[in-house]
């Protein structure tokens, strides 16, 4: 299993970002996916999950109205569009699979949102 994060940088507050997730060595279709953040001194949070089919998502309070989880099957990608981005938001955002019980992750991509 494979996950590789990209999409993460620099953004001023109230701007927005596309993070991406390329999945690989797993039946990508047959698994939902989340997304998480771990800020500085903090412990990792979920932020968003979308089921196999994309057709159910949830999310972490602190980002509903403003995040969407999308994902594409046929590109084994899951996506994270991030809007209307606070500083609070910062953090490292990683992607997961929980397949058979165990939790698979990527390396995380960094978030920075400041002025």
């Amino acid at each position: 299993v494979q996950l590789v994060e990209s999409g993460g940088g620099l953004v001023q507050p109230g701007g927005s970002l596309r993070l991406s997730c390329a999945a690989s060595g797993f039946s990508f279709s047959s698994y939902g996916m989340s997304w998480y953040r771990q800020a500085p001194g903090k412990e990792r949070e979920l932020v968003a999950h979308i089921s196999s089919t994309g057709g159910s998502t949830n999310y972490g309070d602190s980002v509903k109205g403003r995040f969407t989880i999308s994902r594409d099957n046929a590109k084994n990608t899951v996506y994270l569009q991030m809007n209307s981005l606070k500083p609070e938001d910062t953090g490292v955002y990683f992607c997961n699979v929980r397949i058979w019980g165990m939790a698979y992750w990527g390396k995380g991509t960094l978030v920075t949102v400041s002025s």
